[in-house]
C-alpha cells in the first residue's frame, strides 16, 4: 500500500504541474490543483461536470477511462473542441494539456460552455466515452459477457453457448490488475497481445515499477454463497504462462489473479467438505453426491461397430441420434471409436443393429496418474478414483505433516503468501517450525460433468475463494458450429436460464413480443403528441 500512496502522490504533482496556470486562468486559485481530492472537485467545477464523478476516479479500471473523458472536457473547456485536439490530448496521455498549461496566455476559459450547441463530433465522442464508462461499469462489477469454450460440462451448457455471468451473487471483485484495457479478459483481440501491464516475472515482482498499479484482493459483499453443484466461472488457480494443464510449480513467470484463463465448471465440493470419488462419481462427506435435474454426467465408452463406415459423418450422424456428440474419436490401428456418453444414452445405442459393443471405460482402483493433483507418487488416485481429500474452510486448523503436506503445499505458499521449508520430517512457515495450519480463505471443487473429457480439480486441485468470477445466470445466445442455415442457432437455447429444476425453458419468444409491443406503444406515443 506504501507503493500505492507514492504513486498517488506523484499522480498528483503531475496534475499540479500540468493544470494549476489553467486553474488560475478558470478564477481558481493555482495552489487548489496540488490539495489531493479536493483538486478533482474543483476541476469538475471548472469543466462544468458533477461532483460525483470525483468517486469514478477511484474506481479501479474505470478511472482509467476517465482520465481520457476528464482530459477531453478539459480542453474543450479552454476552446480546444476539434476531433485534432481530442485526438491528441488522448494519445499524449493528457500531457497535452501541459503544454496548454505553460501557453495560457493564449487560451480564453468558456464560461458557458454548457449553454451553447454541441458540434456533431463534440457530441459523438462525448457519447461514446460515456458508453464506455458505462459498459465497463457493468462490465466490471454487475453482468459479464461469457463463451462456453469447451465441453467439461456438455448437456447442461453447450460449446457455443453465450452467456451472462453475474459478478453479484458472490460478490464482484475488485480488477487487481488497474491499468488494463477495459472489456477484455488477457489479450487484446486480433493483435494477441498481453491487454495488461504486469511484470510476469516473479523475480522482478517486488522491484518492477509496472506492479505498483497492482491492487490486492478486494471484494464487494455478495448476495449468496457459493452452494454445492452450482455452475461457476473462476479464474483457472493454475494458469501461468506456460501451458495450464503442465504447469511447473518453480516457473519464472506467472498471470496475475484476475487475468488468468476464465473457466467454468460445477462446484461439485464446497470449503469443509470430504470429497471422494468413487467410480467417477462423487461423494461428499461419504454420501453420494445429488446432482441437480438438468446436471447430465457423461462417461467414456469404447463402441465397436458390426460394419465398416465409409465417412466419419455416417458415425457421427449415427451417434447423434442417440445425442452421443462429444469426443468421438478413432483408432485406426484397433478400429474402434471412444465417445463421452450419458448412461442413458450409451443404454439406447447398444440397441442398435450396427453397433457391436459399447463398453465403459473406466482405471482401476489403486492405479496411480502422475498428471492427478497432487502429482506425488505417495499418492495412487486417478480421475476415476479419487480421494478422500479435505477441501479447506477458511479459520479451520489441520495438523499438517509432510506425508499431507502435497495436498496443501500449493496453496499454503501459492495461494496465501507464505513461505514453506522441510527439514528432514520438519515442516517450517515463515521460518517458524510447525505442526498445524491455518488456512486463510475458502476453497473449492470444481469438476465437469463430461467426466472423462474434462481437464478440472483432480489435476491442478483447489479453486481458492480469490479466483471465483461469478455464477452463470442466463444464455442469451446459443451457437452452433455443426449447424446449417438457420440451424446455426440452437433456438431452443436461446434466452434461457443456467440453474433451476426441469427442462431448460427458452424466453425469446417472450422477449421478440415485448419489443414488438414496445416499438408499437412507441410509435403510438409519438402520434399522440403530433
Amino acid at each position: 500500500m506504501s507503493k500505492l500512496l507514492i504513486l498517488f502522490i506523484i499522480i498528483q504533482l503531475i496534475h499540479f504541474f500540468c493544470t494549476f496556470k489553467l486553474y488560475v486562468k478558470a478564477g481558481r486559485k493555482s495552489w487548489e490543483a496540488l490539495i489531493p481530492i479536493y483538486n478533482s472537485v474543483i476541476l469538475m467545477q471548472i469543466i462544468n461536470r458533477p461532483k460525483w464523478w470525483v468517486f469514478l476516479f477511484f474506481i479501479p479500471v474505470i478511472n482509467l477511462i476517465m482520465f481520457a473523458v476528464v482530459w477531453v472536457e478539459t480542453i474543450r473547456s479552454f476552446g480546444k473542441n476539434s476531433i485534432y485536439h481530442t485526438l491528441l490530448v488522448i494519445f499524449t496521455f493528457g500531457f497535452y494539456i501541459a503544454y496548454l498549461n505553460y501557453t495560457s496566455d493564449k487560451l480564453e476559459y468558456n464560461t458557458n460552455r454548457n449553454l451553447k450547441p454541441k458540434s456533431g463530433v463534440e457530441e459523438t465522442v462525448s457519447s461514446l466515452l460515456f458508453a464506455v464508462v458505462v459498459a465497463t461499469i457493468i462490465h466490471t462489477y454487475f453482468i459479464q459477457p461469457f463463451t462456453i469454450p469447451t465441453s467439461s460440462l456438455e448437456k447442461s451448457l453447450l460449446v457455443g453457448d453465450y452467456l451472462f455471468v453475474s459478478k453479484f451473487h458472490y460478490g464482484a471483485r475488485i480488477p487487481m490488475t488497474t491499468v488494463a484495457l477495459p472489456m477484455v479478459h488477457d489479450t487484446i483481440p486480433f493483435l494477441k497481445k498481453k491487454s495488461y501491464l504486469f511484470d510476469d516475472d516473479i523475480s522482478k515482482k517486488e522491484s518492477s515499477l509496472k506492479n505498483l498499479f497492482q491492487l490486492p484482493y478486494m471484494r464487494l459483499p455478495g448476495i449468496q454463497k457459493i452452494e454445492r453443484n452450482d455452475i461457476v466461472v473462476f479464474n483457472q488457480p493454475a494458469d501461468t504462462l506456460l501451458d495450464m494443464n503442465n504447469f511447473n510449480p518453480d516457473r519464472n513467470y506467472y498471470k496475475p489473479i484476475d487475468k488468468k484463463t476464465n473457466l467454468v465448471k460445477r462446484c461439485v465440493g464446497i470449503s469443509g467438505d470430504t470429497l471422494e470419488i468413487k467410480n467417477g462419481y462423487v461423494f461428499i462427506n461419504g454420501q453420494p453426491s445429488k446432482m441437480p435435474d438438468r446436471a447430465k454426467l457423461q462417461f467414456s465408452y469404447t463402441i465397436k461397430f458390426k460394419t465398416q463406415f465409409s465417412s466419419y459423418e455416417q458415425v457421427s450422424n449415427l451417434l447423434k441420434s442417440y445425442d452421443i456428440t462429444d469426443g468421438i474419436a478413432y483408432d485406426p490401428k484397433s478400429g474402434d471409436y471412444f465417445v463421452q456418453a450419458t448412461k442413458e444414452a450409451a443404454s439406447k445405442a447398444r440397441n442398435n443393429p450396427y453397433i457391436e459393443n459399447l463398453e465403459l471405460r473406466k482405471d482401476k482402483n489403486g492405479f496411480r496418474n502422475l498428471k492427478t493433483f497432487p502429482h506425488n507418487i505417495n499418492y495412487n488416485w486417478n480421475a476415476d478414483y479419487y480421494g478422500p481429500i479435505y477441501i479447506p474452510e477458511k479459520g479451520k486448523t489441520i495438523a499438517i505433516n509432510v506425508d499431507i503436506l502435497p495436498l496443501y503445499k500449493r496453496l499454503i505458499t501459492e495461494y496465501e503468501g507464505h513461505k514453506l521449508r522441510i527439514k528432514g520430517n520438519q515442516i517450517f512457515i515463515d521460518g517458524n517450525l510447525t505442526t498445524t495450519y491455518t488456512f486463510k480463505q475458502d476453497y473449492y471443487w470444481m469438476m465437469g460433468d463430461n467426466r472423462d473429457n474434462s481437464i478440472d480439480a483432480r489435476f491442478w486441485g483447489f479453486v481458492p475463494f480469490d479466483h471465483i468470477v461469478g455464477k452463470p445466470i442466463f444464455i442469451w445466445l446459443s451457437w452452433n458450429n455443426d449447424g446449417k442455415g438457420i440451424h446455426k442457432i440452437r433456438w431452443n437455447r436461446m434466452f434461457t436460464t443456467v440453474g433451476g429444476n426441469g427442462e431448460p425453458i427458452s424466453y425469446f419468444i417472450y422477449f421478440i413480443i415485448a419489443v414488438i409491443i414496445f416499438i408499437g406503444y412507441d410509435k403510438y406515443r409519438k402520434k399522440q403528441k403530433i
